[in-house]
């Protein structure tokens, strides 16, 4: 976006945000991003953090942590880079098979109870229990976070999620002297953050069980979240790098068609649905504000509107993230690639299913590479943007 008289841009390094969408195990991309942009700018921090689905772990992990950004990013990583499905949800046996058999009953009791309730697809204790590790927070409670902001070095936090209940989008935000806000559908919520945020934030649909927020139960943040830099916005942000998992491609690539194997198995319309809640809306945001920001910069009054530009440097990788989990499906434990495969993983090109789930070492080395490649490519053009 250009400069103008009227919006002088300031650089205020407090103004300056990181949006982190979601994605799944794809979420380690911004971790490689992350770590180019520390190596290339070690004093850069983030007085303003937002994070959605696992964008919401990295978030809290950046703003729980009392380190300078290299040594923070370089935690994350290791955190990552450690992390396998088994720590995120239980894919033994005798656990994943109860599961099914409970939503089977389910399916055919017509609505009569015959066994427990089935919350989820899977069992995610591991995450919370790995959450508790990673953040160190015994207790659930991020206490780093209220370190940093005393210190002057956070101004606030927001993590999204979806209450099932009302159906609205709910950031709940830590911070400062920070003002709420209440937009149809979708409204800020002032609080101290905690593990079962992060879980909250994290909760696939179906496949991840709710998690009970107050009286209410919540789940993925991404899910009912049409304005994704919108909780940036309201916490102050005037500036903001967002990080995307979405590979948009070229204008070619993304005209030409997919080569179909047949009609497609359910792997592909799962695929389908989980990437318009973590990646759609966030592209489309991006786009409405730039537009937006164009028409104040041109309003004859633009200073009486009472709007202020908003300057955004959109990341997205720079390949298809999604279409690599194939060749890694087969570090899955045995049990759990059995289910995937029976979800016609194998019958499909597209593999954001996979993606989405695929918290094994040899995918998330990819991801962290493939964005620490992107970050050195773009470096000269954060630089400009930061004013450095």
């Amino acid at each position: 976006m250009v400069d103008n008289p009227l919006f002088p841009m300031t650089n205020d390094p407090a103004r300056l945000a990181l949006v982190l969408g979601g994605g799944g195990a794809r979420a380690a991309y911004q971790v490689g991003f992350l770590r180019s942009l520390a190596r290339a700018f070690p004093d850069l921090h983030f007085p303003i953090l937002t994070g959605v689905s696992a964008g919401a772990i990295n978030a809290a992990h950046l703003a729980n942590s009392l380190d300078d950004l290299p040594r923070s990013v370089e935690r994350l990583t290791e955190l990552w880079q450690g992390i396998t499905v088994d720590q995120v949800f239980r894919t033994d046996l005798p656990t994943l098979g109860m599961t099914m058999l409970r939503w089977a009953l389910r399916l055919v009791s017509g609505g009569v109870t015959l066994s427990p309730p089935t919350r989820g697809l899977v069992n995610t204790a591991p995450l919370h229990r790995f959450l508790r590790h990673a953040l160190a927070s015994p207790d659930g409670m991020l206490r780093g976070i209220d370190e940093n902001i005393r210190r002057g070095r956070l101004a606030a936090i927001g993590i999204t999620t979806t209450n099932y209940g009302s159906g609205q989008s709910v950031t709940w935000a830590q911070g400062e002297a920070i003002p709420m806000w209440e937009r149809p559908g979708r409204h800020g919520m002032l609080t101290t953050l905690t593990v079962d945020h992060i879980m909250a934030s994290c909760a696939l649909p179906l496949f991840f069980p709710a998690v009970q927020l107050g009286d209410d139960w919540h789940g993925d943040g991404g899910l009912r979240l049409t304005a994704p830099l919108s909780p940036a916005m309201h916490l102050g942000a005037e500036r903001m790098i967002v990080l995307s998992t979405h590979y948009a491609g070229d204008a070619v690539a993304g005209r030409r068609p997919v080569i179909s194997r047949g009609y497609p198995p359910p792997a592909t319309v799962i695929g389908l649905l989980l990437e318009s809640v973590f990646m759609d809306m966030l592209d489309h945001d991006v786009q409405t504000t730039q537009r937006l920001n164009r028409l104040v910069i041109d309003h004859p009054h633009a200073a009486e509107t009472g709007v202020r530009p908003v300057e955004v440097l959109l990341v997205r990788p720079s390949q298809d993230l999604g279409r690599m989990a194939n060749k890694f499906e087969s570090e899955l434990p045995r049990t759990f690639r059995f289910v995937t495969r029976g979800l016609g993983t194998r019958e499909t090109r597209r593999a954001d299913l996979l993606a989405t789930l695929l918290f094994q070492p040899g995918y998330i080395a990819r991801m962290i590479e493939v964005g620490e490649q992107d970050g050195d490519r773009r470096r000269e053009e954060v630089a400009a943007f930061l004013g450095r």
